[in-house]
């Protein structure tokens, strides 16, 4: 297979696609069915929030450590491959696990081997896409990780068992590997790293342009999350009714959120190749300016118009913007990057700008009932409001970025 080509764009991204398909079904349906199945029901959301805290901390430290580690041998398709059949390994254990301990065993173990796989994996785009060619590469990125969320949602819908659906995540996993073994390789000419483990962490802190990407990530990981985290409930709580075009297309506001999560994933996949192709002839701030623009201006339609009818062009024009986004930031931060002998490890850490938003929209949920007890409706205003805040605020910073255009 030609490098550089649309092709080999796909399968250098195709383990993004299991990873996404993965943890899609993992968190969304298997994980809180096999903790229904194992544990009284009184103790369901407290058992299942445990896992889910556990998963959050590991997703912070896991990427950075084997990316190290992935540095310091100066290889990357090793980690993969054992990573990989570990993650294997612990679905099936996960889908056939008799109790509540062996099931938080078997999610520790594929924590572990997602982190392993993914870590030194999510170099590659840096190490082998040259500069000029990597908004399309971080392009077909996102269009792959869109994609396995779209599947997975088919999958979650048509395959009704659930050892079942753990049994095709680990296939779709190990095919992913075996593609990019396969058709990618080893990267040539990777020298290891020297630096210990301490200052392999610390040194990219020291670029300035380092901080910025991973401050303003962080800050429209921040919004994105919280209006997430808390749609269902403003669907139940204020939009109600679920029709559009005078037919109700939902009945209840699980089934209207999974509808607008579709469009956003469709409007994510249509945009994110054309906008990195974009950004790699006009640059990389052009195209964050106007995404971050568009994702922060969406809030204020979300608050005035409630209507599940606009909410549903909405969702589309959302996800545009938001594809366009992630490609191009993806190769923003694969353009700054400081140390070429350190890929892995500051992928790792410029990671945590996405895992620790997603901690920190949990705790929000205390602001939103709070005042949502003062007037109804009020914490779902002052949540959109903080969100196109935290949008605004991400997209400007980005002028601090000196190193690219």
């Amino acid at each position: 297979m030609r490098p550089h080509t649309t092709p080999w764009y796909l399968v250098l991204s195709s383990y993004w696609f299991a990873s996404s398909f993965k943890w899609f079904l993992i968190l969304l349906v298997l994980l809180p069915a096999r903790v229904a199945e194992l544990v009284p029901e009184a103790e369901r959301a407290t058992r299942l929030g445990f896992l889910f805290a556990l998963g959050a901390v590991m997703a912070l430290v896991g990427p950075p450590l084997w990316g190290y580690f992935s540095d310091r041998v100066g290889r990357r398709m090793p980690f993969l491959a054992l990573g990989a059949l570990l993650t294997a390994g612990a679905l099936v254990w996960m889908a056939y696990a008799p109790s509540y301990l062996q099931l938080v065993l078997a999610y520790l173990l594929l924590q572990v081997a997602d982190d392993m796989a993914t870590g030194p994996y999510s170099a590659l785009i840096p190490d082998l896409a040259a500069r000029r060619e990597r908004g399309v590469a971080s392009g077909w990125l996102g269009v792959l990780q869109v994609g396995g969320q779209v599947t997975a949602g088919g999958v979650g819908f048509l395959l009704p068992s659930l050892q079942g659906q753990f049994l095709l995540i680990a296939l779709v996993n190990l095919l992913a590997a075996l593609l990019t073994l396969r058709f990618v390789g080893e990267v040539p000419g990777l020298r290891p790293q020297a630096r210990g483990f301490l200052e392999s962490l610390l040194a990219p802190w020291r670029s300035a342009d380092f901080r910025w990407v991973w401050f303003t990530r962080f800050l429209v990981m921040l919004a994105q999350y919280s209006v997430q985290t808390y749609l269902q409930f403003y669907l139940a709580d204020v939009v109600r009714v679920f029709q559009a075009f005078g037919r109700v297309v939902a009945t209840e506001a699980f089934q209207a959120v999974a509808l607008l999560g579709l469009l956003i994933s469709l409007g994510a996949a249509l945009s994110a190749v054309p906008a990195g192709r974009l950004s790699d002839h006009w640059g990389r701030k052009p195209a964050i300016y106007l995404a971050g623009a568009g994702l922060a201006l969406l809030m204020l339609p979300l608050l005035l118009l409630p209507r599940f009818d606009v909410l549903l062009g909405l969702a589309l024009v959302f996800g545009l913007f938001y594809g366009a986004y992630l490609a191009v930031d993806w190769a923003l931060v694969a353009d700054v990057l400081p140390d070429p002998e350190a890929h892995a490890t500051d992928m790792g850490l410029w990671q945590t700008s996405i895992v620790l938003p997603q901690v920190l929209a949990g705790s929000l949920g205390v602001v939103v009932d709070t005042f949502n007890r003062h007037s109804g409706g009020l914490g779902y205003t002052v949540l959109f409001l903080l969100a196109a805040l935290c949008f605004v605020l991400g997209t400007l910073l980005v002028r601090q970025i000196r190193s690219v255009r």
